[in-house]
Protein backbone atom coordinates (compact mmCIF):
# COMPACT_ATOMS: atom_id res chain seq x y z
CA UNK A 1 0.00 0.00 0.00
CA UNK A 2 0.90 3.37 -0.84
CA UNK A 3 0.28 6.86 0.03
CA UNK A 4 1.51 10.11 -0.98
CA UNK A 5 1.46 12.79 2.35
CA UNK A 6 1.01 16.06 1.31
CA UNK A 7 2.16 19.44 2.80
CA UNK A 8 0.10 22.20 3.38
CA UNK A 9 0.11 26.09 3.66
CA UNK A 10 -1.61 28.53 5.95
CA UNK A 11 -3.80 31.60 4.39
CA UNK A 12 -3.24 33.61 7.31
CA UNK A 13 -2.24 32.88 10.53
CA UNK A 14 -3.32 34.81 13.94
CA UNK A 15 -1.93 34.19 17.05
CA UNK A 16 -4.86 35.20 19.70
CA UNK A 17 -3.64 34.08 23.20
CA UNK A 18 -1.72 32.13 25.21
CA UNK A 19 -3.52 29.12 26.91
CA UNK A 20 -2.54 27.77 30.54
CA UNK A 21 -1.50 24.69 28.89
CA UNK A 22 1.58 26.67 27.27
CA UNK A 23 0.67 26.18 24.16
CA UNK A 24 -0.88 29.03 21.82
CA UNK A 25 -4.55 29.60 20.36
CA UNK A 26 -4.88 30.49 16.62
CA UNK A 27 -6.86 30.97 13.82
CA UNK A 28 -5.64 30.07 10.24
CA UNK A 29 -6.87 28.37 7.07
CA UNK A 30 -5.13 25.69 6.44
CA UNK A 31 -4.82 24.98 2.50
CA UNK A 32 -3.54 21.27 1.17
CA UNK A 33 -0.86 21.25 -1.86
CA UNK A 34 -0.23 18.39 -3.72
CA UNK A 35 3.88 18.45 -2.92
CA UNK A 36 4.31 15.05 -0.86
CA UNK A 37 6.34 12.58 0.19
CA UNK A 38 6.11 8.86 -0.55
CA UNK A 39 4.79 5.95 2.06
CA UNK A 40 4.73 2.34 1.67
CA UNK A 41 3.77 -0.41 4.16
CA UNK A 42 3.48 -3.71 3.67
CA UNK A 43 2.53 -6.64 5.74
CA UNK A 44 5.17 -8.70 6.95
CA UNK A 45 6.74 -11.10 9.14
CA UNK A 46 8.32 -8.56 10.99
CA UNK A 47 8.79 -5.21 11.59
CA UNK A 48 10.86 -2.75 10.06
CA UNK A 49 10.85 0.95 9.16
CA UNK A 50 13.72 2.64 7.19
CA UNK A 51 13.42 5.65 5.14
CA UNK A 52 15.31 7.29 1.94
CA UNK A 53 15.21 10.99 -0.08
CA UNK A 54 16.16 14.04 2.66
CA UNK A 55 17.90 12.98 5.98
CA UNK A 56 15.94 12.98 8.65
CA UNK A 57 17.50 14.57 11.75
CA UNK A 58 17.07 13.75 15.42
CA UNK A 59 16.41 10.56 17.42
CA UNK A 60 14.40 7.87 15.77
CA UNK A 61 11.80 7.67 18.48
CA UNK A 62 10.59 10.95 17.79
CA UNK A 63 9.54 9.95 14.51
CA UNK A 64 5.61 10.50 13.62
CA UNK A 65 5.18 7.37 11.40
CA UNK A 66 6.81 5.30 14.53
CA UNK A 67 4.43 7.21 17.04
CA UNK A 68 1.39 6.38 14.86
CA UNK A 69 2.11 2.96 14.94
CA UNK A 70 2.57 2.90 18.46
CA UNK A 71 -0.28 4.43 19.32
CA UNK A 72 -2.92 2.10 17.52
CA UNK A 73 -1.07 -0.60 19.33
CA UNK A 74 -1.02 0.70 22.77
CA UNK A 75 -4.74 1.29 22.06
CA UNK A 76 -5.14 -2.62 21.26
CA UNK A 77 -6.28 -1.67 17.74
CA UNK A 78 -3.50 -3.78 15.74
CA UNK A 79 -3.07 -7.29 16.96
CA UNK A 80 -0.77 -7.81 13.95
CA UNK A 81 2.30 -6.07 14.85
CA UNK A 82 4.30 -7.00 11.90
CA UNK A 83 4.61 -4.67 8.53
CA UNK A 84 7.34 -3.20 6.48
CA UNK A 85 7.27 0.97 6.58
CA UNK A 86 9.23 2.58 3.76
CA UNK A 87 9.32 6.65 3.75
CA UNK A 88 10.72 8.45 1.07
CA UNK A 89 11.06 12.37 2.38
CA UNK A 90 10.69 14.83 -0.12
CA UNK A 91 9.16 17.63 1.70
CA UNK A 92 11.73 19.48 3.54
CA UNK A 93 11.49 19.47 7.23
CA UNK A 94 10.75 21.89 9.72
CA UNK A 95 9.50 24.42 6.81
CA UNK A 96 6.41 25.29 7.68
CA UNK A 97 4.34 22.95 5.73
CA UNK A 98 3.82 20.02 7.78
CA UNK A 99 5.40 17.68 6.35
CA UNK A 100 6.07 15.50 9.11
CA UNK A 101 2.80 15.75 10.21
CA UNK A 102 1.13 15.23 7.00
CA UNK A 103 3.56 11.57 7.52
CA UNK A 104 2.17 10.60 10.99
CA UNK A 105 -1.69 11.52 9.72
CA UNK A 106 -1.04 9.29 6.84
CA UNK A 107 0.31 6.48 8.88
CA UNK A 108 -2.62 6.64 10.86
CA UNK A 109 -4.74 6.04 7.67
CA UNK A 110 -3.05 3.80 6.21
CA UNK A 111 -2.77 1.31 9.33
CA UNK A 112 -6.12 2.27 9.50
CA UNK A 113 -6.60 0.49 5.60
CA UNK A 114 -4.25 -2.06 6.29
CA UNK A 115 -5.15 -3.57 9.40
CA UNK A 116 -9.05 -3.00 8.29
CA UNK A 117 -9.29 -1.42 11.93
CA UNK A 118 -12.72 0.68 11.05
CA UNK A 119 -11.42 3.60 12.68
CA UNK A 120 -13.88 7.31 11.98
CA UNK A 121 -12.48 10.31 10.97
CA UNK A 122 -13.14 11.42 14.47
CA UNK A 123 -11.24 8.58 16.19
CA UNK A 124 -8.34 8.92 13.81
CA UNK A 125 -8.21 12.88 14.40
CA UNK A 126 -8.40 12.60 18.09
CA UNK A 127 -5.35 9.56 17.70
CA UNK A 128 -3.91 12.30 15.29
CA UNK A 129 -3.65 14.87 17.71
CA UNK A 130 -1.43 12.86 20.18
CA UNK A 131 0.91 13.31 17.42
CA UNK A 132 0.76 17.56 17.23
CA UNK A 133 -1.39 20.26 16.62
CA UNK A 134 -1.17 20.07 12.65
CA UNK A 135 -1.72 16.46 12.26
CA UNK A 136 -5.51 15.86 12.61
CA UNK A 137 -5.57 18.46 9.91
CA UNK A 138 -4.38 15.45 7.08
CA UNK A 139 -6.92 13.14 8.14
CA UNK A 140 -9.20 14.81 5.87
CA UNK A 141 -6.45 17.00 3.84
CA UNK A 142 -8.95 19.52 2.86
CA UNK A 143 -9.25 23.33 3.10
CA UNK A 144 -10.64 23.77 6.55
CA UNK A 145 -10.72 27.30 8.95
CA UNK A 146 -9.00 26.05 11.99
CA UNK A 147 -8.87 27.32 15.49
CA UNK A 148 -8.03 26.60 19.27
CA UNK A 149 -4.58 24.90 19.28
CA UNK A 150 -5.08 24.47 15.22
CA UNK A 151 -6.90 21.02 16.05
CA UNK A 152 -10.51 22.09 15.56
CA UNK A 153 -12.18 22.87 12.36
CA UNK A 154 -14.90 24.36 10.46
CA UNK A 155 -15.48 24.06 6.57
CA UNK A 156 -14.91 27.11 4.46
CA UNK A 157 -16.13 27.96 1.69
CA UNK A 158 -12.85 28.85 -0.79
CA UNK A 159 -12.20 28.04 -4.43
CA UNK A 160 -8.86 28.33 -5.72
CA UNK A 161 -8.89 25.58 -8.40
CA UNK A 162 -7.29 27.12 -11.67
CA UNK A 163 -4.65 28.68 -9.39
CA UNK A 164 -0.65 28.06 -9.09
CA UNK A 165 1.02 27.63 -6.14
CA UNK A 166 4.68 28.26 -5.81
CA UNK A 167 6.78 26.90 -2.69
CA UNK A 168 9.96 28.75 -1.84
CA UNK A 169 12.43 27.18 0.59
CA UNK A 170 15.30 28.89 1.48
CA UNK A 171 17.98 27.28 3.36
CA UNK A 172 16.94 29.31 6.66
CA UNK A 173 16.35 27.78 10.11
CA UNK A 174 13.50 29.02 11.88
CA UNK A 175 12.77 27.38 15.53
CA UNK A 176 9.38 27.15 17.21
CA UNK A 177 11.14 29.64 20.44
CA UNK A 178 12.50 32.21 17.41
CA UNK A 179 9.04 32.75 15.53
CA UNK A 180 6.48 33.41 19.13
CA UNK A 181 9.41 35.20 20.61
CA UNK A 182 8.35 38.00 17.64
CA UNK A 183 4.58 37.90 17.80
CA UNK A 184 2.04 39.75 20.72
CA UNK A 185 -0.85 37.67 20.49
CA UNK A 186 -3.90 39.27 19.89
CA UNK A 187 -7.30 39.08 18.48
CA UNK A 188 -7.58 41.05 14.60
CA UNK A 189 -9.81 43.57 13.70
CA UNK A 190 -11.27 42.05 10.86
CA UNK A 191 -12.11 38.33 10.82
CA UNK A 192 -9.78 35.66 9.32
CA UNK A 193 -13.14 34.31 7.22
CA UNK A 194 -14.47 37.32 6.18
CA UNK A 195 -10.96 38.32 4.40
CA UNK A 196 -10.44 35.20 2.74
CA UNK A 197 -14.23 35.23 1.46
CA UNK A 198 -13.24 38.41 -0.61
CA UNK A 199 -11.26 38.47 -4.20
CA UNK A 200 -7.42 36.99 -3.60
CA UNK A 201 -6.45 40.29 -5.40
CA UNK A 202 -7.56 41.81 -2.14
CA UNK A 203 -5.76 39.69 0.49
CA UNK A 204 -2.47 41.39 0.49
CA UNK A 205 -2.19 44.34 2.95
CA UNK A 206 -4.85 42.42 4.85
CA UNK A 207 -4.28 38.57 5.36
CA UNK A 208 -1.15 38.61 7.34
CA UNK A 209 0.86 36.32 9.11
CA UNK A 210 1.54 36.98 13.03
CA UNK A 211 5.06 35.70 12.07
CA UNK A 212 6.32 37.21 9.26
CA UNK A 213 7.25 40.41 10.64
CA UNK A 214 9.59 39.79 12.80
CA UNK A 215 11.01 36.94 11.09
CA UNK A 216 11.35 39.05 7.88
CA UNK A 217 13.10 41.38 10.30
CA UNK A 218 16.02 38.26 11.38
CA UNK A 219 16.23 36.86 8.29
CA UNK A 220 15.76 39.37 5.24
CA UNK A 221 16.38 36.67 2.91
CA UNK A 222 12.55 35.28 3.25
CA UNK A 223 11.09 39.37 3.00
CA UNK A 224 13.52 39.21 -0.46
CA UNK A 225 11.68 35.95 -1.60
CA UNK A 226 8.26 37.23 -1.03
CA UNK A 227 8.96 40.45 -3.29
CA UNK A 228 10.10 38.40 -6.23
CA UNK A 229 7.18 36.09 -5.99
CA UNK A 230 4.92 39.77 -6.45
CA UNK A 231 7.11 40.79 -9.07
CA UNK A 232 6.63 37.50 -10.87
CA UNK A 233 2.58 38.33 -10.33
CA UNK A 234 1.77 36.51 -7.57
CA UNK A 235 -1.44 37.92 -6.90
CA UNK A 236 -0.85 37.11 -2.73
CA UNK A 237 2.38 36.00 -1.10
CA UNK A 238 3.01 35.38 2.14
CA UNK A 239 5.26 33.03 4.93
CA UNK A 240 3.80 29.62 6.04
CA UNK A 241 3.42 28.46 9.51
CA UNK A 242 6.74 29.99 11.00
CA UNK A 243 8.59 29.89 8.09
CA UNK A 244 11.05 29.89 6.27
CA UNK A 245 8.85 28.80 3.70
CA UNK A 246 7.50 31.40 1.00
CA UNK A 247 4.16 30.65 -1.00
CA UNK A 248 2.72 32.46 -3.96
CA UNK A 249 -0.52 32.51 -5.72
CA UNK A 250 -0.69 32.56 -9.44
CA UNK A 251 -2.73 32.65 -12.58
CA UNK A 252 -0.12 30.73 -14.33
CA UNK A 253 2.84 28.50 -13.90
CA UNK A 254 6.14 30.40 -13.35
CA UNK A 255 8.74 29.58 -15.71
CA UNK A 256 12.54 28.71 -15.04
CA UNK A 257 11.45 29.02 -11.12
CA UNK A 258 14.69 27.20 -10.47
CA UNK A 259 16.51 30.13 -11.70
CA UNK A 260 14.73 32.93 -10.76
CA UNK A 261 15.58 31.18 -6.74
CA UNK A 262 18.59 29.67 -7.68
CA UNK A 263 19.77 29.07 -3.95
CA UNK A 264 16.55 27.58 -2.54
CA UNK A 265 14.46 24.66 -2.64
CA UNK A 266 11.09 25.31 -4.87
CA UNK A 267 8.05 23.69 -6.03
CA UNK A 268 5.01 24.38 -8.36
CA UNK A 269 1.86 22.60 -8.90
CA UNK A 270 -2.36 23.53 -9.64
CA UNK A 271 -4.47 24.17 -6.77
CA UNK A 272 -6.53 21.20 -6.86
CA UNK A 273 -10.04 23.13 -4.26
Amino acid sequence: MVSFPNAKINLGLNIIEKRSDGYHNIESVFYPVTWCDALEMVKSDSFSYNSSGLVIPGNQENNLILKAFRILQNEGFIVEKSVNIHLHKVLPMGAGIGGGSADGAFALKMLNELFELNLTINQLEKFAEQLGSDCPFFIENKPKFCFGKGTEFEEIDLDLKGKQIVLVNPPIHISTAEAYAGVKPCRPDVSLKEIISSPITDWQDVLKNDFEKKIIENHPKIGVVKDLLYKLGANYASMTGSGSTVFGIFDRPIDNLEKEFYSSLCWQGACQY
